[in-house]
């Protein structure tokens, strides 16, 4: 097994070389709106995995992903001969090509947000005139319970609300 350093730098070299002839070498019209957006080499060397988006011509056009990969695999052999002559590696590694799925489930997760955003601001401006049912302080004492009157158990404790139980110093 290679150094996993090693297999990162040549996966990186090979993206590179990969995106550079699909733009620049290789004239299929497919390839125009394919961009490599990332690579992965196994830890032996032997087999990369090249990962790409399709665009379409415009904004509002879907992309073609079956034209895209088939003119991947029509240029496979050719892109395979440009990576060997660019890293210059004993074996060059098979180019598997796979459709990056990142963009999809970016543009997925983007969507939920947005649907919890207008959840949050509704439960906001639910809330704005919203106030609490009972009173604030429920446990709150008012009033004679405060100073004696009926106890808990629903009897007298004998303590008037002037009386302060201190009737032991009657002298001061």
């Amino acid at each position: 097994m290679a150094d996993p350093a090693r297999a990162r730098r040549l996966a990186k070299r090979i993206g590179t070389v990969v995106a550079s002839a699909i733009e620049f070498e290789i004239k299929d019209p497919p390839l125009a709106f394919v961009t490599v957006t990332d690579t992965k080499v196994t830890g032996d060397l032997h087999d990369a995995t090249v990962f790409y988006t399709v665009r379409g011509e415009t904004l509002q056009d879907e992309p073609d992903y079956a034209a895209a990969a088939a003119a991947l695999e029509r240029a496979k052999g050719t892109l395979r001969s440009k990576v060997g002559a660019a890293t210059g590696v004993r074996f060059t590694p098979t180019l598997a090509f796979e459709l990056d799925k990142v963009p999809e489930t970016s543009a997925h997760m983007e969507a939920l947000l947005a649907r919890a955003r207008a959840a949050d601001e509704d439960l906001a401006r639910v809330r704005q005139g919203a106030r609490h049912a009972g009173d604030a302080d429920p446990y709150r004492v008012t009033g004679a319970e405060e100073t004696g009157g009926d106890s808990e158990y629903g009897q007298d404790n004998g303590l008037d609300v002037e009386d302060t139980g201190d009737n032991d110093r009657q002298g001061d």
